[in-house]
């Protein structure tokens, strides 16, 4: 028998991380509100609260499980609206080092969408959830907590029509992404700096929208020329929601995609592989290229805390922001919501430190280690590239060389990507041997 619901739950933001949030939180709260200071469901599909809304976005193999999980049926109905499906290795171009990676069935959905388009249809489907309501055009203006600060049941808040209201909880979550206000907070009721981690990646993106002929994608819904050392930039084009495609290309420490029509296609030819660009030479471009700049990862270490409030707790963005062109942040929020749950299932006030030290194992670290490694193979990022970097770099480039000619080991690696499977796997014996046999 499932336990009672009862008592209220905040979730501060609207984004994917908070109806994450909120979906879990559902399961042991009567009343769950959403607060945002976006009109979350108006017809502006682009929010202020979300500058980089117009660019792609996706959800890798393991997040389209966990919201299919969380909304049944759900990938079928963005589906019949518009959006693409097909599977991660089969249906998705990859192409690695200039190479294409081999084709084959990996038994991962993959969902392509516009971000807009995948956020409204998971918002409405926890609107429907008769324990949750959105709080719309309201600004957190401070946490509501006991005399000595050890526990948060509330926050303060500011409509739209400049009256403030004081909403009281027995839960508050922080989803309110990288600009999240928790650690300042924190420090101003007396408690320890929250280790902040950063790597400059000076990442800059340029996105454009096109009409394009359904024969130039040759049977994919998705084309991924991925950045390499040798060529540090990359680009994706894919279909999406409403008969169009996205283009999104992107380049690191300040080799950015230009926003000219003619320079944009310029930094899509110079690719390690054609194939784009000559979609592009057949599509039509709907409106202009649009830039956005991503400076550096950002990791809050709330798990080394030794001390934090009761009826407070931080998910998504405010803990960890990556590089966007890996696309695992979507996902990383999905698993975030699973560790909430499960530590919901013993307590409506879950202990913060023994929940940040779970979502920190479970749902961040292995996706930050992939990341900064990731980001360390191009020579000019900054950091220390230890012998065990170094020794990473080598399996995975030789992981990446074997799976342009070996169907099993393509298979592996995009379960790995998709953090469906742990990277261990890779080391199986078979997927071993395989790699060693494509080196001869």
């Amino acid at each position: 028998m499932s336990r009672k619901r009862e008592g209220r739950a905040i979730v501060l933001g609207g984004s994917m991380a908070g109806l994450f949030s909120a979906r879990a939180l559902s399961e042991t709260f009567a009343n769950v509100t959403v607060v945002d200071r976006d009109e979350l469901t108006g017809p502006n599909e682009l929010r202020r609260g979300l500058p980089q809304g117009h660019h792609l976005h996706g959800l890798l193999a393991r997040g389209q499980q966990i919201t299919e999980e969380y909304f049944p049926g759900i990938t079928e109905q963005m589906r019949a609206a518009g959006a693409q499906t097909g599977d991660v290795a089969d249906d998705v171009r990859w192409i690695i080092n200039g190479k294409r990676l081999a084709k084959v069935d990996s038994g991962l959905i993959a969902l392509t969408s516009s971000r807009p388009f995948l956020e409204r249809h998971v918002r409405d489907r926890v609107l429907a959830l008769p324990e949750v309501s959105f709080l719309e055009r309201a600004t957190v203006q401070s946490l509501v907590t006991t005399a000595d600060r050890r526990e948060v049941n509330g926050v303060v808040v500011r409509r739209a029509d400049g009256t403030e209201e004081t909403l009281h909880a027995d839960l508050v979550v922080d989803a309110t992404g990288r600009g999240s206000r928790t650690s300042v907070w924190l420090q101003e009721f007396g408690y320890e700096a929250v280790q902040e981690e950063k790597h400059k990646i000076g990442l800059g993106y340029t996105t454009r929208y096109y009409r394009v002929p359904d024969e130039a994608f040759e049977g994919n819904i998705s084309i991924n020329t991925v950045a390499s050392a040798g060529v540090p930039r990359g680009a994706i084009c894919q279909k999406i929601d409403g008969d169009r495609a996205i283009v999104t290309a992107y380049g690191i420490l300040g080799d950015h995609p230009p926003t000219d029509p003619e320079g944009f296609i310029g930094f899509i030819k110079s690719l390690a592989a054609p194939d784009i660009h000559e979609v592009l030479t057949v599509s039509e471009p709907i409106d202009d290229p649009v830039a956005y700049k991503f400076p550096t990862n950002l990791r809050r270490h709330y798990q080394r805390m030794t001390d934090f409030p009761a009826g407070l707790l931080v998910i998504g963005d405010a803990v960890c922001s990556f590089n966007p062109s890996y696309a695992q942040g979507m996902t990383v929020s999905a698993l975030g919501s699973l560790v909430l749950r499960r530590h919901l299932a013993d307590t409506h006030r879950p202990d913060p430190l023994r929940y940040f030290e779970d979502l920190a194992r479970d749902a961040v670290d292995g996706c930050w280690e992939m990341a900064v490694g990731a980001d360390l193979s191009f020579p000019e990022v900054e950091g220390e590239r230890t012998p065990e970097v170094q020794e990473a770099h080598a399996f995975i480039a030789q992981v990446q060389e074997a799976a342009t000619r070996d169907a099993a080991v393509a298979r592996a690696y995009s379960r790995v990507i998709g953090l469906v499977d742990s990277p261990a796997v890779l080391h199986d014996s078979p997927i071993e041997a395989a790699i060693a046999g494509a080196q001869r």
